[in-house]
């Protein structure tokens, strides 16, 4: 069944002409589309799921019954939290890679020193001091220092008064799930070199389970993963001169056994032609476009993956069904 988009499309419009959620490309962004899009198997990045809306929209998928990371995390959270925030130690700054509606962050706010920055870095700008503003209110004696910036490149922090305590990388959600290999790799080097040595980690990696419940998380009943799927297209008419029609995809879930991750598809419903960052390509009918990877981890393959980028492991905490693991690695 093609997943409709006609009623996403009116929801949406008025959002869009109030909130301008939307930015445009650089030259480095409309070469990695390119890259993917007209590749031999067309692709686009994930991290295009994420303006105004698509942010909105993942906040709703994590409130649906069948998408157990944020619900899972969260218990591991609330039952660990001290024990975390003991593990963290006298942090100078909280820097939060893909903050969103920093949820889960809360908690560990609420705990930590009131010393303490929290460094939200987010790449929807607009949603960004739209959290940022709302944490301000909730915690008047807290700096809060919010980033909006692509988290996979290289960032300037602000100026810490803490010159004697660590900095500390909050990455939830395994987030880190959603990048390939080599690339998590790379990312894990970048928070090591950006906390320096003696820097912590404290990441959220989902852990390999049945398929089934990894499919049903990414395919929800009410279709709003299928939403979001297609708000991507959306986003990139609109920053990178695409001219994607949403009536004419699918959403598509399904796990890829032998690399151990859910792959994400928008499958093409006929055949068409598609414009995007100056150039054309021509979709058959059938023909998939990869948009997202989310990889699932072993305890151990994941600590070895971090050990590689220099990181230690120091704890890990999980839940009884062990489907989530939370980790404190330092550098």
């Amino acid at each position: 069944m093609v997943t409709s988009s006609t009623g996403f499309a009116s929801a949406c419009d008025a959002d869009y002409a109030v909130a301008s959620c939307y930015r445009s490309i650089d030259r480095d962004e409309g070469m990695e589309i390119q890259r993917g899009f007209f590749g031999e198997v067309p692709s686009l990045p994930s991290k295009y799921f994420y303006d105004r809306v698509g942010s909105e929209l993942f906040d709703a998928i994590c409130e649906l019954d069948e998408y157990y990371p944020t619900r899972t995390e969260a218990s591991i959270m609330r039952e660990s939290v001290d024990e975390m925030v003991e593990s963290i130690g006298p942090a100078g700054r909280l820097i939060e890679y893909g903050s969103g509606s920093s949820l889960k962050t809360r908690l560990l706010l609420e705990h930590m020193h009131a010393d303490v920055t929290y460094v939200p870095v987010d790449i929807s700008g607009d949603y960004l001091n739209q959290v940022a503003e709302n944490l301000r209110r909730d915690f008047p004696q807290r700096r809060i220092s919010p980033i909006a910036a692509d988290f996979t490149r290289p960032f300037r922090l602000p100026s810490s008064t803490a010159s004697q305590a660590r900095d500390v990388v909050y990455f939830p959600g395994s987030t880190i799930g959603n990048f390939k290999p080599a690339f998590a790799a790379t990312l894990l080097s970048q928070m090591r070199n950006q906390v320096g040595t003696g820097g912590g980690l404290l990441i959220g990696f989902d852990l390999q389970k049945d398929p089934a419940v990894l499919e049903a998380a990414y395919d929800d009943r009410r279709g709003i993963t299928a939403l979001f799927n297609l708000n991507l297209l959306r986003h990139l008419n609109r920053v990178a001169g695409g001219d994607f029609d949403l009536e004419a995809y699918r959403h598509i879930a399904l796990y890829n056994d032998q690399e151990h991750r859910i792959e994400m598809h928008l499958e093409s419903c006929r055949e068409q032609t598609v414009s995007l960052v100056g150039r054309t390509r021509t979709l058959a009918k059938s023909e998939r476009i990869l948009t997202e990877l989310s990889h699932k981890y072993t305890v151990d393959g994941f600590t070895e993956m971090a050990a590689a980028s220099g990181w230690k492991r120091e704890q890990v905490w999980t839940d009884a069904n062990e489907y989530f693991a939370v980790g404190m690695f330092r550098a």
